[in-house]
This record gives structure tokens, C-alpha cells and sequence, in this order.
């Protein structure tokens, strides 16, 4: 009769020392150095399907899948069996130079397979942040191998998020990203930001794109495009606010790109492996074909490390053309370039995703997602919704200047609140509640974020009007 008290007992007792050894052994990505030591982080402590449970068991629809990454969602037995089998038959074996496994080349193979155009060629990195460094390296050389080492800038965005290497952070444009770190400023450059709502728009959408146009050909002038070599560019600003730009944006700049000899490398670490309803986006939903393809996160589902850059046969037959022959060496890559239990892992997401058609159920649902959550827009502490397929965001404000104001901060925590306490997990950023759910949600599942969203605004709302907030 004692065993579930006693049980409880050890399941509260371990719930806290949890977060004691959390509070004073780890340093999270992000964290507030203001609280450190304070026992407050969330510890999940299990997940299944599209749930997540923390340490004192309590279930949570997680809405942000993981980081943008969880597509097939958690505990999926077929891709914890490809890791298994994979690790068995061999765990790892160095990537360098004439070295390669089995899983890496047929990851390699059905990559080229899928890409869009002639990017057939497949440099295995950890993550989305050195697969961005290893493409404007790339980028680099291709110049350099050519006789142009001068063309070494590189184009990014405000509002930009590329990851937390030291170049990939400084490709950043997000300026509450930038604290006391030290950020490449020589040849770094940030065009403006891109986005455009047509909800809240001020100009027409073909204004708008004019400007944009205007802004980043001045930039290209300004630099001079024989020092550009690349322009790195996420089809939607994920981290920023899920902000998209306007229609004809994506191939205006490429023609820009391509009027000036710059490389168009695509940042797809979020929108590939079916966020938008597709293994790529930038060709189906953009109009585009880059030079570079920049992928990570889906490409295992979340599960395994992984990050790759996709170049054209173009790029590549002019670097290995132009090596030279004194030293021809690449020399970019990692330790667990291509690891082969992270390779396996993506094989099988991909036979999963192509096998129960999650791409199609995306293009499916992504819809529905989107014209529920535009419901709450109704509510006067919705600035605007929106989205593209499974990736939304919803900006709050409270009636006064729009953007990151500190009270408008302050209600979208306040959202997220109820939204945890509800039992349904958003990621917030500023004064936006960001979702990017797994690819495996249901109707049910959707209308349960939206429902569990709209409470906590009425309940947000409430506090504003009672002046909780100020």
C-alpha cells in the first residue's frame, strides 16, 4: 500500500536534485546570467510522440519541437533502431581525407537525390552552425582557387539568425544576440531585414521588395562586388520571428547575386526535411536554385548531430579545376564530419518521412495550422500572426509602440506562462510566442495549441487591463 507514496517520494526527491545539480553545473546556450544558480530550469525528463515530460512527470504538447528539429517526433523506435544497428556494426571512424563509411556515402548519395538542380555534392558537418561556416569557407576558396582572394565579404540580413560559431554569430543580425562576445566586423556585412506582413504593412508588398532591392544593390556598390564572394540568406528569418519576405524577394536577390558574381548560399537549416512541406524549400516554394544549400536539425529528425552544405557541380568542378597543385587539400571539416551513426540516423528519417508521406501531410495541415492560429488575431494583444506551413509566430503588444518593448516582452512571458501551465510548450523570444511543432501533429494536436493559446491571451489580456504588468 506504500509503494506509490514511497514512490512519490523519490520521484520529488530526484525532481530537485535534478535541478540542483542543473543550477550548479550547467551553463545553457542563452542563459540568463542574471539567474544562474537559481533553481529554475525545466528539466524533461522523458518524451513520446509529440509530449514531453518533466522531471515531476507532468505532460506537455511540445509546439516548438524541441528546436525547430524534432520532425518525426520522440521515441520513434525505427530511427532508435538505425542508431542501435549502426553503432553495432561500427560506431565511428575518422572522415579525413581518402577515409569514408558506408552510411555517409549512401546519405551523400540520396542527398543528391533530393536536392534541387546540380547540387550533388555533400560536405558532412555537426550542425547548422559549422555547415554555415563551411559553406562561406567554401565560398572562399572558390574565389581564392581562381585568383580572387579579395572576394572575401559576405552579405547577411538584420534579424538574421546562421548559429553561434564565431562566424556564424557574426553572420547573426539579431542584435539581442549580441552581448559581450566578440563578432567579426572586417568583412560582415547586414542588408536590411527582408520581412514583410501584409497584415500590418504600411507600404504594398512591390514597395517593399523595391526597397529591399535598392538597399542590398547600394550595399553590393558600396563594398564593391569584386570583394563580395557570398550572400547568405534563410529563405524565412526562423529565430528572428519567422519573418518571410515579400513574393519575388528570394529571386530578385539571387538575379542580384548572379548580376555580380556573389554566391547565393541557402541558410535551409530550419525549412528543409518538410517544415514547409518538402525535403527543400528554396527551389519549390522561393523560385530559386543556389549555389549552396545549408541544412541540419530535420535532417535526422533531432536525433543525432548533423549538419550538411549541399554545392553545385558547378562550384565544385571549378575548385577542383583551380586547386593548387603544390597543395590541393580541402581543409575544412570535423572530427564527426559524416559520423556514421548520425549518417544512418538520416537515412532512415528520410526512408520514414518518404515512406508515410510527411511531406504531403504537411502541405496538408501547415494550412490549417496557420488559418487557426490568424484567428487570434481578434485579440487586441495580438499584433500579428504569421507563418508558413508548420513554422508560426505570434506577436504580442500591448497597444502601445510595437516590437520588443520591455512590457511588451513582459506579456509575451506572460503568455508563455499560461501556455506551460496549460501544458503546452511555445518558445518565446522577445515579444513573440514562436511554433514549430512536429511534423507528426494532427488536427487534434493543432487545435489544442490554439485553443491552450487563445486562453492564455484572454488571461495575458486580463492581466494588462488589471495593470499586473506594469
Amino acid at each position: 500500500m506504500n509503494a506509490p507514496e514511497n514512490q512519490n517520494i523519490s520521484d520529488t526527491r530526484e525532481h530537485h536534485q535534478l535541478r540542483a545539480a542543473d543550477a550548479a553545473n550547467l551553463l545553457h546556450p542563452w542563459a540568463d546570467l542574471s539567474a544562474l544558480g537559481d533553481e529554475s530550469a525545466m528539466v524533461i525528463k522523458s518524451a513520446k510522440g509529440v509530449h514531453v515530460y518533466d522531471s515531476n512527470g507532468k505532460q506537455y504538447l511540445d509546439a516548438i519541437g524541441g528546436m525547430w528539429c524534432i520532425t518525426l517526433g520522440y521515441g520513434n523506435e525505427e530511427l532508435i533502431e538505425a542508431m542501435a544497428q549502426q553503432a553495432r556494426e561500427m560506431v565511428y571512424y575518422t572522415p579525413f581525407g581518402d577515409m569514408s563509411s558506408s552510411p555517409a556515402a549512401r546519405l551523400a548519395k540520396k542527398l543528391a537525390e533530393l536536392a534541387p538542380g546540380d547540387l550533388n555534392r555533400a560536405h558532412f558537418t555537426t550542425c547548422g552552425s559549422t555547415a554555415i561556416d563551411s559553406a562561406v569557407r567554401t565560398a572562399h576558396y572558390y574565389f581564392a582557387a581562381q585568383g580572387r582572394p579579395e572576394k572575401r565579404h559576405v552579405l547577411s540580413r538584420r534579424n538574421a539568425y546562421h548559429g553561434s560559431t564565431y562566424l556564424a554569430a557574426s553572420l547573426c543580425g539579431k542584435l539581442a544576440d549580441r552581448t559581450l562576445f566578440h563578432y567579426e566586423a572586417d568583412f560582415v556585412h547586414h542588408l536590411a531585414s527582408p520581412e514583410y506582413d501584409p497584415d500590418i504593412a504600411t507600404e504594398s508588398a512591390d514597395e517593399r521588395l523595391s526597397a529591399l532591392l535598392e538597399d542590398m544593390e547600394s550595399e553590393i556598390n558600396r563594398i564593391g562586388a569584386e570583394n563580395i564572394a557570398c550572400f547568405v540568406a534563410e529563405p524565412i528569418l526562423a529565430s528572428g520571428g519567422v519573418l518571410v519576405p515579400p513574393e519575388g524577394y528570394h529571386k530578385a536577390t539571387l538575379d542580384l547575386c548572379h548580376k555580380y558574381d556573389i554566391l547565393y548560399i541557402s541558410d535551409e537549416v530550419v525549412t528543409a526535411f518538410g517544415r514547409l512541406g518538402h525535403f527543400f524549400a528554396s527551389e519549390v516554394h522561393f523560385d530559386i536554385l543556389p549555389d549552396m544549400i545549408v541544412a541540419a536539425k530535420g535532417i535526422s529528425s533531432g536525433y543525432q548531430p548533423l549538419g550538411v552544405v549541399m554545392i553545385s557541380d558547378r562550384i565544385i568542378d571549378s575548385i577542383k579545376a583551380n586547386a593548387p597543385e603544390d597543395n590541393p587539400v580541402f581543409s575544412n571539416g570535423y572530427t564527426y564530419s559524416g559520423h556514421p551513426v548520425a549518417c544512418a540516423t538520416a537515412i532512415a528519417n528520410i526512408n520514414i518521412m518518404e515512406r508515410d508521406n510527411i511531406c504531403a501531410h504537411v502541405q496538408e495541415l501547415g494550412p490549417y495550422f496557420l488559418s487557426e492560429l490568424r484567428k487570434l488575431s481578434s485579440s487586441p494583444i495580438v499584433y500579428t500572426v504569421r507563418g508558413h506551413h508548420l513554422m508560426a509566430c505570434v506577436e504580442c503588444w500591448t497597444g502601445e509602440e510595437a516590437g520588443p518593448t520591455e512590457r511588451n516582452i513582459a506579456l509575451a512571458q506572460r503568455v508563455d506562462q499560461y501556455c506551460e501551465e496549460a501544458g503546452v510548450l511555445v518558445r518565446p523570444y522577445e515579444n513573440l510566442c514562436i511554433m514549430s511543432p512536429p511534423l507528426i501533429v494532427d488536427r487534434d494536436d493543432v487545435d489544442r495549441i490554439v485553443t491552450v493559446m487563445g486562453d492564455a491571451i484572454k488571461r495575458a489580456q486580463r492581466d494588462l487591463d488589471m495593470g499586473e504588468l506594469d
